[in-house]
């Protein structure tokens, strides 16, 4: 299975996403730098690091739609193959028109990085079968705009699609709707958090519970291999 990190300026833990793939699935990965987007057919999983895309000026995410790698992006998305977008890379799903939703600043109006506790709501998608329905996890976030918001109208639509994939579990601190923490597309091929799985693939670095994340991806890769 082929994963490509797709980087687009000011993506900053890109690296951190390089390693998690090494470190637990040990598969083929490659940064895909966002000019090079045309390529991505020749992967099995788009992964969108978080950062802070063109600086986060105007919002976070707005700028990175306007590249024409977010064209080819939603291609692949459309071809059933799956997409995991991480922090910034949620925001740059959601500007895109990938998710539904959007994104304010933190309650506190301050950047925040922190461990949370979340509860995995739906272990029935390509990115969470490796983990319990209901299993609480303990994941890293380090975010400014980690306070999701969906009408709601969108949240029923989501409720009834299965399509909240996450939730915090310990406060909400930082304001999200529904305690929101992650969400699918309908079709369940593309996911998005504010929590970082690939900042919790090894114990010296405080934790393993991202881990499952990408072993789930891989016990779907039946349909997926390109090669």
């Amino acid at each position: 299975m082929k994963f490509a990190v797709l980087v687009f300026p000011g993506l900053t833990c890109d690296l951190d996403m390089y390693h998690a793939i090494e470190e637990t699935v040990k598969q083929d990965v490659e940064y895909v730098w966002h000019t090079e987007a045309d390529r991505l057919d020749q992967f099995d999983a788009v992964l969108l690091p978080t950062g802070t895309s063109y600086g986060n000026y105007l919002r976070p995410g707005a700028l990175a739609k306007s590249s024409p790698a977010c064209k080819h992006l939603q291609t692949f998305a459309e071809s059933g193959k799956l997409v995991l977008g991480v922090g910034n890379g949620f925001h740059i799903l959601v500007e895109a028109g990938m998710l539904p939703g959007g994104f304010l600043r933190n309650q506190s109006l301050k950047f925040r990085s922190a461990r949370e506790t979340v509860r995995v709501e739906n272990n029935n998608t390509a990115f969470t079968n490796d983990y319990t329905q209901g299993q609480m996890l303990t994941l890293p976030v380090a975010n400014e705009f980690g306070n999701y918001y969906a009408d709601e109208q969108t949240v029923k639509k989501l409720k009834n699609n299965n399509q909240i994939v996450f939730t915090y579990a310990d406060g909400n601190i930082d304001g999200s709707t529904e305690a929101i923490a992650g969400i699918t597309n309908e079709r369940g091929n593309v996911l998005g958090m504010m929590p970082l799985p690939e900042r919790a693939v090894e114990a010296i670095i405080g934790g393993t519970d991202g881990t499952a994340l990408f072993q789930s991806i891989m016990n779907n890769r039946g349909e997926q291999h390109v090669n």
